[in-house]
């Protein structure tokens, strides 16, 4: 970490760091001992604005870069990512408390995403289309222009690797604006972009608040599209604002995704992925595993493994490499441990957990206890809302029909769970299941190659995988009337 000023940070815009106009900055809470570690810009409509003009420069220089050429420029970049990952997975670390080997992983990711999108960069294609008459029809699919890219605090890095590899592969140029609770990793992977090569203004970083630099940047008019990563209710919001200049929005938001256990299943393997799909990143990810549905001839067996299991899972500062590390905010521990005293109100049984950890060595942390209840109802609050956090609610069921039915009750359909030998019974459920993801016997074992996102409350449009770089175009037809020979 010497190798970077880690106490005070600015906004990186056009190739450099530039404080807030105002000069105000936002204090960055250790998740681990509650004292500031840094400060960060507040940003504001005036920054937003520098940033977006920068942002318009370096669209006018990277678009009219050959093709191949923005890829060769990107595949260089994801070397530089490598190269310094150790640098970068720390600084992730000790933003956000996540174990370093986890962060360490997340890097490699985000440079996969940017070697998997700099491929597709000269392959971006239109199509010729049959016409009657003499007529030659074909399309085109060409950048947007300004990317707006509004950032989640659960995994800074990877949102990097979808988000703005995507958007910089077709073309455009982006302006992030992190969570004020993550910060460090972005804008140092902004600088980073800079230094490989790409033209100045084309990565753009602000940080803030978002009711001062988050809606400015959805209210600017130079901006052509925005991307939103968070809660439905700011995403919401986003496309509100959106609406109002008809900007076009993709929008990743919450989940409450069912993962469904049939009494056939391997329940030694189904336990061990049904714990790892609620406590992965403390529970902080919106494709979660939260509503566990068991069928009900199995239920005891199954909780007696899940208690197992979660026994083995260590919870510590992410420098030592724990299993989880703590919740990313005060804010958020605050939320995650009233939903477990709503738990407790609303009637279901605590199977496992329940408290704040008090640790000697953690009691000045964001710290909680990988939670289990049982004898859950799918209307119960802890059932039906998305609350960031490693509580688990386990929910039993009869029949096919009755998970199938229970599994669709949900405002969410980001991802779901199938766990069964019954092919059959996989293939009558896949079609019939509302949601964007589904894992068969196993949960979260998506790659960068696939395409992620949700039904209904849960997003419009979808990251990753080349729909990723197709959802950062637009399309153009040209039509040309010919004579005859």
């Amino acid at each position: 970490m010497s190798k970077i000023n880690i106490r005070e940070w600015k906004h990186f815009i056009n190739g450099e760091w530039l404080d807030s106009k105002e000069g105000k900055t936002i204090s960055n809470l250790s998740q681990t001992t509650s004292e500031e570690i840094s400060t960060i810009a507040r940003g504001d409509e005036e920054d937003v604005r520098i940033a977006v003009d920068s942002a318009e420069k370096g669209f006018n220089k990277w678009s009219k870069l050959d093709p191949h050429i923005r890829g060769q420029k990107l595949i260089q970049y994801a070397n530089l990512l490598r190269e310094r990952k150790e640098i970068i997975a720390e600084l992730e670390t000790f933003d956000t408390g996540k174990p370093l080997k986890s962060s360490l992983r997340t890097v490699e990711t985000a440079a996969r995403y940017f070697e998997y999108y700099a491929g597709y960069a000269d392959k971006i294609l239109g199509e010729v289309i049959p016409t009657s008459g003499n007529k030659h029809a074909y399309t085109l699919r060409e950048p947007y222009g300004i990317i707006a890219n509004i950032m989640p605090w659960n995994s800074p890095i990877t949102g990097v690797g979808k988000g703005v590899g995507a958007a910089l592969a077709a073309g455009n140029s982006v302006v992030v604006k992190c969570s004020e609770f993550a910060s460090l990793s972005t804008l140092y992977l902004a600088e980073l972009a800079f230094e490989s090569g790409l033209p100045a203004g084309v990565f753009n970083v602000i940080t803030g608040f978002g009711n001062e630099a988050g809606i400015s940047l959805t209210q600017n008019t130079k901006i052509n599209k925005i991307t939103f990563t968070g809660s439905v209710a700011t995403g919401t919001n986003v496309m509100i604002e959106a609406a109002k200049r008809i900007t076009p929005v993709t929008l990743e938001l919450g989940g409450k995704s069912p993962n469904i256990v049939f009494e056939d299943a391997d329940l030694n393997m189904a336990a061990k992925g049904s714990v790892k799909a609620f406590v992965s990143n403390t529970g902080q990810i919106c494709s979660a595993g939260t509503r566990l549905l068991v069928h009900k001839s199995v239920k005891k067996e199954f909780e007696e493994l899940l208690v197992n299991e979660i026994k083995e899972i260590t919870v510590d500062k992410g420098e030592y490499n724990p299993d989880i590390g703590p919740i990313v905010s005060k804010p958020q521990l605050d939320k995650v441990l009233s939903y477990i005293e709503i738990g407790k109100q609303e009637g279901a049984k605590l199977l496992y957990g329940g408290d704040k950890i008090n640790k000697t060595n953690l009691k000045n942390g964001y710290f909680v206890e990988p939670t289990i209840f049982t004898d859950v109802y799918n209307y119960m609050r802890i059932a039906q809302d998305e609350i960031f956090g490693p509580i688990l609610s386990v929910i039993t069921f009869d029949t096919e029909e009755e998970a199938l039915e229970i599994a669709n009750d949900t405002q969410y359909g980001l991802a779901a769970g199938i766990w069964t030998k019954n092919i059959d019974r996989v293939m009558r459920l896949v079609p019939k299941i509302s949601a964007g993801n589904i894992y068969i016997n196993e949960y979260q074992g998506t790659n960068v190659e696939v395409p992620f996102g949700g039904y209904k409350n849960s997003g419009i449009g979808r990251d990753r995988g080349i729909e990723s770089v197709l959802n950062h175009t637009q399309l153009k037809s040209v039509i040309t009337s010919y004579r005859e020979f």
